[in-house]
């Protein structure tokens, strides 16, 4: 009996050793690296660019810099999209882009959401698109045709692009649930085409009004012509049928009798 409790005692022991050592281990580590991000942190950056990190920055939490790593292969996706985080050459004039190569290869004379697919549970699409593909870092793994290329950006000058969201039969903006572009993105784009028909940037198409003359014409029968004046006397109405109407004496006196205080 008492072997048995010696020969527990050794094992707890010996996990007991084993996960000390691996704390220490961890905590040696944590602080190699934050050392070496001090001392040496050139090497450290050619380091991770060699290695195919693509961003790294240093970030003071409690008075203490540590190492924060993004790695390239989260930040894109299989279908070409890229990190939001990404600065595009086409930031000053995004019109730009739709004029260069780089466009006319992967679009070419297609809208931007014509190949576009938007992913979804089961055979029925959603009734409307998502409200937004990124959230902070974080871009979703099927973003709209908008936030999947960071070079098309959405501006008033923009009129390339802006054109191929508008029906070019009866002028109306397509709905999201046809283009795939997500709410956020559909609002900007909405106040960009407003703007851009403001300054004369896109034709505004008003719809056509039959207006019927006979709705504004003072020809019909419930409209005569004022007769001339005559030559009156004083004391005299003006029309002949006036004289011979005669009120009634006691609604006479309820109308003066209401209105007493304003008859002079």
């Amino acid at each position: 009996m008492l072997l048995r409790h010696e020969h527990a005692f050794c094992n707890w022991m010996f996990v007991w050793n084993a996960i000390a050592a691996k704390d220490k281990m961890a905590a040696s580590l944590e602080r190699t690296g934050i050392v070496i991000s001090r001392i040496f942190p050139s090497i450290l950056q050619r380091n991770l660019q060699t290695q195919g990190i693509r961003e790294w920055k240093l970030t003071p939490i409690a008075s203490v810099q540590r190492v924060t790593l993004r790695a390239s292969s989260s930040s894109s996706s299989a279908d070409g999209t890229e990190s939001p985080e990404t600065v595009s050459r086409y930031a000053d004039t995004p019109w730009e882009y739709l004029k260069s190569e780089e466009y006319i290869e992967r679009y070419g004379s297609k809208p931007v959401w014509s190949d576009y697919r938007r992913n979804h549970k089961g055979g029925i699409p959603p009734q409307k698109t998502r409200k937004t593909c990124i959230r902070g870092d974080e871009i979703c793994g099927n973003p709209c045709p908008i936030c999947r290329d960071p070079n098309v950006m959405i501006h008033y000058k923009n009129v390339n692009l802006l054109q191929q969201f508008i029906c070019p039969y009866t002028g109306i903006v397509y709905d999201p649930t046809r283009t795939g572009v997500c709410m956020k993105q559909q609002k900007l784009l909405n106040r960009a085409i407003d703007t851009a028909k403001d300054h004369g940037l896109l034709p505004v198409q008003l719809p056509h009004v039959d207006y019927s003359k006979e709705d504004y014409s003072n020809t019909h029968g419930a409209v005569v012509q004022t007769p001339a004046p005559s030559s009156l006397t004083s004391g005299e109405p003006w029309y002949p049928w006036y004289g011979s109407v005669v009120p009634d004496q006691r609604e006479l006196a309820r109308v003066k009798r209401i209105y007493k205080a304003y008859l002079k």
